[in-house]
């Protein structure tokens, strides 16, 4: 954050607002993204100790563990969240909307990155190990979160890209958290993102219960 904020912050313009409020959303929405890794790693280091077969042997049920670890990895992002807010108002952040906006903003970026943690949770049960759960995340991350409009507007971007950063689930969210923070029509993107967040849980929390049912 402060790396874009003080170093490239002078060379990005945006129309409309400072750089720093259009920034800081979507750094919320890139936090969460990225922490979602750690569910990854997680689940891999729990894999190959041994740990998920002893769950496994308990009368418990099969989606429990995993239930488990992505709500212990949102209440990560809560903190981190909150942490992320406190730096960007210090460095000149500001909500242009009300608490509310703020408020609803926040929590769509906490569920999008628990989506995302179902989707890196099937990833550390099909590498079985925490340096392969870190080198497949970043393939799934790198076109996400670097080809959006988390740091510079989408309409920057070479047309042949603008198609992609638009409609891809990162931007969109980013842009949903920005238009309930810094004003503007919000119904479009807050629906987008739900959808996306809708979407990925209802494929990848079958997914993931299915891999750690099979994971011997």
């Amino acid at each position: 954050m402060l790396l874009f904020r003080y170093v490239f912050g002078g060379a990005i313009r945006v129309t409309g607002v400072s750089y720093v409020d259009y920034l800081i959303p979507g750094v919320f929405t890139q936090t969460v993204v990225f922490g979602a890794m750690g569910t990854a790693v997680g689940l891999a280091t729990d894999l190959n100790s041994g740990l998920l077969e002893r769950f496994r042997s308990l009368p418990m049920a099969r989606s429990a563990v995993l239930a488990g670890r992505t709500a212990a990895d949102l209440a990560r992002n809560v903190f981190v969240v909150a942490l992320t807010a406190t730096v960007g108002f210090a460095v000149g952040f500001r909500v242009h909307t009300n608490v509310l906006g703020f408020a609803v903003g926040l929590a769509l970026v906490l569920l999008f990155g628990y989506a995302f943690s179902w989707v890196f949770a099937t990833v550390g049960l099909m590498v079985r190990d925490p340096e392969s759960a870190q080198a497949a995340a970043f393939p799934v991350l790198a076109p996400l979160v670097f080809a959006s409009s988390v740091f510079v507007p989408v309409n920057s971007m070479p047309g042949w890209l603008q198609l992609w950063a638009e409609h891809q689930p990162v931007s969109v969210t980013a842009s949903a958290v920005r238009a309930l923070i810094l004003s503007g029509p919000a119904t479009s993107d807050v629906l987008q993102s739900l959808a996306w967040s809708a979407g990925i849980l209802l494929v990848f929390v079958p997914l993931a219960v299915w891999r750690y049912q099979r994971t011997a």
